[in-house]
């Protein structure tokens, strides 16, 4: 597709869902506790105060019980500036998600298609640069939804690539992030994958892969606390950055980019 300035960074809107007490049997690949639905509301006001901060409207959906991940609503849907898609994500206990944010893309978006065909694909396995979208194959994202997808958008004048997330990686967006202007966020692994046709690299320092989910929103990077050496990374490139605490979210393979949906109006 056409260089679409600021596609991947530049926003005026988000949806975003408060965490409901049921997070604490949400999906997670490594039992390291339950988050606490009080403790995880309250970093998540953290994070709705810094993107209105950054210059965001945003809409703050009520908690779903019955949904354990259904804070993390970047999952179930995809949103550009003029259309937003409902995915459906690969995970079962998940699969109503997409049914349930979908009147709040109505009320925001005159076009909101469904992912086409029985495939699946979750948001975080989605990763928007300026001039291609970047659709990884995961264990929750597969080839069937990951080519109606990249279908789907290239009808509609975007251009979209499909890889290989790498073993061992839960997202594509678990590992790597846009810092916007052309350069990536990535780990080592992803850094060497090839991916990133020879864009400028901030590679996250080891120790830190977690670090490497981070959104750029506007004018400032959002990035996780506790992770020092990334965070002097991002700023030695040359961007601005708010460090918030992303601790409850972890607990449940959660991380900034998750926790909503960004996207550009008028």
């Amino acid at each position: 597709m056409t260089h679409r300035a600021g596609l991947s960074f530049q926003f005026t809107h988000a949806i975003a869902r408060t965490p409901a007490n049921s997070v604490a049997n949400g999906i997670r690949a490594v039992d390291s506790g339950d988050p606490s639905g009080d403790k995880f509301r309250e970093e998540h006001g953290l994070y709705i105060k810094a993107l209105q901060e950054a210059g965001l409207s945003v809409n703050v959906l009520p908690a779903l019980e019955a949904f354990p991940d259904s804070c993390f609503v970047e999952d179930p849907a995809f949103c550009l500036p003029n259309a937003a898609i409902q995915l459906r994500p690969g995970t079962e206990s998940r699969l109503g998600e997409g049914a349930e944010i979908r009147a709040a893309l109505d009320s925001v978006f005159e076009t909101v298609a469904v992912l086409p065909g029985e495939g699946h694909v979750d948001g975080g396995d989605v990763l928007t640069l300026d001039d291609t979208i970047l659709i990884g194959l995961s264990a929750r994202t597969d080839r069937e939804g990951a080519d109606a997808f990249a279908k789907l958008l290239g009808d509609w004048g975007y251009q979209a690539e499909v890889c290989e997330t790498p073993r061992g990686v839960l997202h594509f967006k678990t590992a790597c992030s846009t810092l916007g202007d052309g350069v990536i966020l990535a780990t080592r692994v992803m850094a060497e994958s090839g991916f990133f046709n020879g864009r400028p690299i901030v590679v996250v320092p080891e120790g830190e892969d977690y670090a490497a989910n981070v959104i750029r929103v506007n004018d400032v990077v959002l990035v996780p606390e506790g992770y020092p050496k990334t965070l002097a990374a991002i700023e030695n490139a040359g961007f601005k950055t708010v460090v918030l605490p992303t601790h409850e979210a972890r607990k449940v393979d959660g991380g900034l980019s998750c926790l909503s949906l960004r996207f550009a109006l008028g």
